[in-house]
């Protein structure tokens, strides 16, 4: 967390020193920092779990972007034709996450995806509900939420 605050303070000092307030600058900014504090910090082990964590975040949102993308073209492909495709079921997930944050970020993961709401959490929060527009296949689409899951478990630990 240390070493994501310098790097969040030293970009936005790039924003403030180059006299540019736009996100794409504080993206530029960000990232300058980001190799500024690798090279600064490469000894120290403070930043070495957050430079390992870095390139993991940024294939988790790639990965998502890109299922918000097919979730997305398929429920609008749902709506614009006149075909009803939706085959609407609720799917158990057992759960391998323990601790609460874990499980409310796999829950707004899953229910800012088109097509899927998380519905609730077992009391004893070993089981996830969710309801699917478009349950087909229950097994393939249990193993998608599970590489979900592990991939939230992997940018935890």
């Amino acid at each position: 967390m240390k070493a994501f605050g310098w790097n969040m303070l030293l970009a936005l000092a790039w924003v403030v020193l180059s006299g540019t307030y736009s996100i794409s600058n504080l993206v530029v900014g960000i990232l300058l920092s980001y190799l500024v504090l690798a090279y600064v910090g490469r000894d120290k082990p403070t930043f070495a779990r957050y430079f390992g964590k870095a390139p993991r975040i940024v294939s988790f949102v790639l990965f998502f972007i890109w299922d918000l993308i097919k979730s997305n073209a398929r429920v609008a492909y749902d709506v614009l034709t006149p075909t009803h495709l939706m085959r609407p079921g609720v799917i158990a997930i057992p759960l391998d996450l323990k601790d609460e944050g874990g499980i409310t970020i796999l829950a707004n993961l899953i229910t800012a995806t088109p097509g899927s709401l998380t519905l609730d959490v077992s009391s004893d929060r070993k089981v996830l509900y969710v309801h699917l527009m478009y349950l087909e296949d229950e097994s393939r689409q249990l193993a998608e939420f599970k590489a979900l899951e592990a991939r939230v478990i992997d940018l935890l630990g």
